[in-house]
């Protein structure tokens, strides 16, 4: 590699606010005061609060210099898998931001709120028509709320039945939520594994599917980056016995405007706004997890729910047959704008192209480090590929290693010993917006790091070397975590 993106610069340390402050300073006048002064004094050691006095540069700097100890999708390459941390364009942000959207109340009246209440109606048409589902709820706050609700929906439609089914069938390849989900709608786990080629096979949920099975919980594509080509058939199997299919949709952005689920025998679909549809992800903002069903679940979707009556949008609670509020307001609204603004901007055509370029781009960088990392599953991916550290264990250079001396040339690490089926898993996904030549970048810098791991092992033992952080102790921070900052 000729240049490394990750060099040293003037990252300047930092002390507490509290340490820096000094009485008297003031970074602003206060207002003029129209009440008596009130002194606050702590009940327990009868002082007042302790707020350090700052100036203003104490301020703006002490915050800009954080921001510069920081890495995010604005700054570099976020190649983690599963989660699709892709660049989220600006103009979405910006639409988000209008007053209309920003200044709306969750306790105005309806007839104040028609903008934002046509846009989610329509949104909810959009991600129907996207996912090849009836029927769509924007009710759950992020994807494991989705989940939980798809969940509750299959359970409300077996008891409508009369039925009282306790498990729900897992393949190993799922998202690592979905257990907790089902286990919270009271259904056993029971897992099954995936075949060869890393996908499931009809015969294998077929020998436990029975009537006492609610249904199966698919990621497709699944946590390998393959997509589960048995689906339709197993979906088959499933409905015979009386179960239901849902499908973990948080990887969507490999076959959004592709793979029309609801056709390949989905009953239940939850969606990651803030994955698949360009908004921010963790701790960039809230999430949002929409829920799709088909025709015959709709009646169970949460409450209010939006509905047009007489060109006039209304949230409604008149469904009797609904599993009730998955939370109280629609506070993640912003997420459900942005989601909305990158539909309309994008159009059919380029939604569909934006899957296609993060199945070549995630195929390209799987050509270029094969025989460089080891191939978990050697065949096409979707949208992530996945690698393990088998190639380097000779030289007792570990999937940690390898990923803390990516970050010495300047690279988010990938996600690492995930999914668990993967002894040593390195799981990359460089999504649709990075270009060749970034890809190339890190391609050159993961085959920098295994040249090391051969000739200088040493080096990635001790590596981070180049960050304002160097290795952390994990083992005594996970059982003696500092919790006061």
């Amino acid at each position: 590699m000729k240049e490394s993106l990750g060099t040293t610069g003037l990252i300047l340390n930092e002390p507490m606010l509290w340490e820096k402050g000094k009485k008297g300073r003031c970074g602003f006048s206060y207002p003029q005061r129209d009440v008596e002064s009130y002194h606050l004094d702590d009940e327990l050691t009868g002082t007042g609060p302790d707020f350090p006095d700052l100036s203003e540069v104490d301020v703006v700097r002490h915050f800009t210099r954080l921001s510069q100890w920081n890495f995010g999708v604005d700054t570099g390459m976020y190649p983690l898998g599963s989660c699709t941390m892709k660049y989220n364009p600006k103009t979405n942000e910006r639409q988000a931001r209008l007053e209309g959207f920003s200044g709306a109340h969750p306790l105005l009246p309806t007839h104040l709120s028609q903008g934002v209440l046509k846009l989610m109606f329509q949104l909810e048409g959009f991600l129907s028509d996207i996912t090849g589902m009836d029927a769509v709820t924007l009710q759950p706050a992020a994807g494991a709320h989705g989940e939980l609700a798809g969940m509750l929906i299959i359970h409300a439609f077996h008891k409508s039945k009369c039925l009282h089914c306790s498990k729900i069938i897992v393949p190993d390849t799922a998202h690592g939520t979905n257990p907790a989900s089902a286990a919270l709608c009271g259904y056993r786990s029971v897992p099954v594994k995936s075949n060869e080629k890393g996908v499931l096979s009809a015969e294998a949920v077929a020998e436990i599917m029975d009537e006492d099975t609610a249904g199966i919980m698919i990621t497709n594509p699944n946590t390998l980056g393959l997509f589960e080509e048995n689906v339709k058939k197993i979906a088959e199997i499933v409905h015979s016995k009386g179960g239901l299919v849902y499908c973990d949709g948080a990887n969507m952005n490999a076959v959004m405007g592709i793979v029309h689920m609801g056709e390949i025998g989905v009953d239940v679909l939850h969606l990651n706004l803030h994955k698949t549809f360009s908004t921010p992800h963790g701790g960039g903002g809230p999430g949002s997890g929409p829920l799709c069903v088909k025709k015959d679940l709709e009646t169970f979707l949460p409450v209010p729910r939006v509905v047009k009556n007489n060109n006039r949008y209304l949230l409604s609670e008149n469904f009797p047959d609904s599993i009730g509020k998955m939370h109280t307001f629609y506070g993640n609204v912003g997420v459900m704008i942005k989601a909305y603004s990158y539909i309309l901007s994008m159009g059919p055509d380029n939604l569909k192209k934006a899957s296609q370029l993060a199945v070549l781009n995630a195929n390209y960088i799987q050509k270029k480090l094969q025989g460089i990392f080891h191939l978990a599953y050697d065949r096409p991916c979707m949208h992530e590929c996945i690698f393990s550290d088998k190639l380097q264990k000779a030289q007792k250079i570990t999937t940690l290693d390898i990923v803390k001396r990516l970050m010495d040339y300047g690279f988010h690490p990938p996600t690492i010993y995930f999914p668990l089926v993967v002894n040593g898993a390195i799981m990359i996904e460089p999504t649709e917006t990075e270009s060749k030549e970034n890809l190339d970048l890190f391609i050159e810098a993961c085959k920098a790091v295994a040249n090391e791991a051969q000739d200088n092992p040493d080096l990635l033992r001790k590596a981070p070397t180049r960050c304002k952080v160097r290795r952390l102790d994990e083992t005594t921070a996970a059982r003696h975590p500092c919790l006061t900052g």
